[in-house]
């Protein structure tokens, strides 16, 4: 890899001679200015706006433009002979924490590369320096005619730098924040730590840019003459989700179905977020857009709920016919227990019958015999 700039790492009194490399490089596809008539190509050129006449880079040099339009040139060696103690080195001034680092400081990232033989043994010592201290090195440097602030941490077996911002470099969020108070639940906290858990972690490695790729294949097939425009993609629903318990509950749904994985919203931490949160409410002006469900035998799309809680004329139809069925089962039933019952009434009558009479005769058979008196 090309170098961008020499120097030495100052530590201490150690100095490690280094040579600076980009650690990042851009992927992007740029595109140039055409005249769509004949297809040739725009170009800028540098005019002087006094006299008209376009300028030669060897003639062209740096100004500063003051409030009122005056400009003030600056050159190179204006530049060089300020007091700038890191024009040429990258001098740590501390070690923290990397916790204390603010992501939103973090700039353009370079690799610290041991500059010859002597500087191999310095080199390996801060890098196991910081490896030992799980610290990162606070330093200095100027680069592109600026002073500027970076962070020195281990990667691998190299020691890389990030630029940093200065900190008054941050803008403040003023402003930004929501500025309504909302209250969140913790049965809705509990489903997004759900979803979280759902979704887990993502090899870095294995993110890469599906729009250049699809702007890759669409510039080879153009070359190739065989291009076909694909139809526009239409504009998602827009719409404001009034139920955000069913909009979490359908989004760990959809993700343990991206991952095959089967069971509830967020394993139980929606229980009690409502039945009921199945289908989201809706209000006017508002609109809540359904993920789609995967996996096997789940349902692709909800089922329409009714309308005003009455059923639907289908279903009510179904089960009028099945009531009827049930009426008429329990008429013959009825009708057949009570010919049953009937018959066993008159069994029984005619044998309480001729036992009453066989009990009348054995009365009268004995009320005809006299009884004998005792003698005195």
């Amino acid at each position: 890899m090309r170098s961008i700039w020499n120097g030495a790492i100052s530590f201490g009194l150690v100095s490690i001679p280094i040579k600076l490399v980009n650690a990042t490089e851009s992927h992007s596809i740029s595109f140039r200015q055409i005249h769509l008539a004949d297809g040739g190509r725009i170009r800028y050129r540098k005019v002087c706006e006094l006299d008209g006449e376009e300028v030669p880079g060897a003639e062209i040099g740096k100004g500063y433009e003051e409030a009122d339009g005056s400009v003030i040139p600056i050159t190179d060696e204006d530049l060089a002979q300020l007091p700038l103690a890191t024009a040429k080195t990258i001098e740590i001034m501390s070690f923290v924490p990397a916790e204390e680092i603010d992501p939103l400081q973090m700039d353009a990232a370079y690799y610290l590369a041991a500059n010859g033989a002597t500087a191999a043994k310095p080199y390996t010592l801060l890098r196991e320096a910081l490896k030992r201290s799980r610290k990162v090195a606070i330093a200095k440097y100027a680069l592109r005619g600026r002073e500027r602030l970076g962070m020195l941490r281990v990667v691998d077996d190299v020691i890389a730098m990030h630029g940093l911002l200065w900190p008054d470099e941050i803008r403040v969020p003023e402003g930004v924040a929501p500025d309504v108070e909302v209250t969140v639940r913790d049965a809705e906290l509990d489903l997004a730590d759900a979803l979280m858990a759902t979704l887990g972690e993502v090899e870095m490695a294995s993110l890469h840019d599906d729009y250049r790729d699809a702007v890759e294949a669409m510039i080879a097939a153009k070359a190739g003459g065989a291009f076909e425009p694909a139809e526009a993609p239409g504009e998602p629903a827009g719409g404001q989700v009034i139920d955000l318990m069913a909009a979490l509950e359908k989004s760990v749904r959809a993700a343990k179905a991206s991952r095959g994985e089967t069971g509830g919203a967020g394993a139980g931490a929606g229980a009690g977020a409502g039945a009921g949160a199945e289908e989201p409410e809706t209000k006017a002006g508002a609109e809540v857009t359904p993920m789609r469900r995967g996996g096997a035998g789940r349902k692709t799309s909800a089922a329409p709920k009714a309308v005003g809680g009455k059923k639907s004329t289908a279903a009510s139809a179904k089960k009028t016919a099945a009531t009827a069925a049930a009426k008429s089962t329990s008429a013959a039933s009825k009708k057949k227990t009570t010919a049953k019952s009937t018959a066993a009434k008159s069994g029984t009558t005619k044998s309480t019958s001729a036992a009453s009479a066989k009990k009348t005769g054995a009365g009268a058979k004995k009320a005809a015999t006299p009884r004998k008196r005792a003698s005195a």
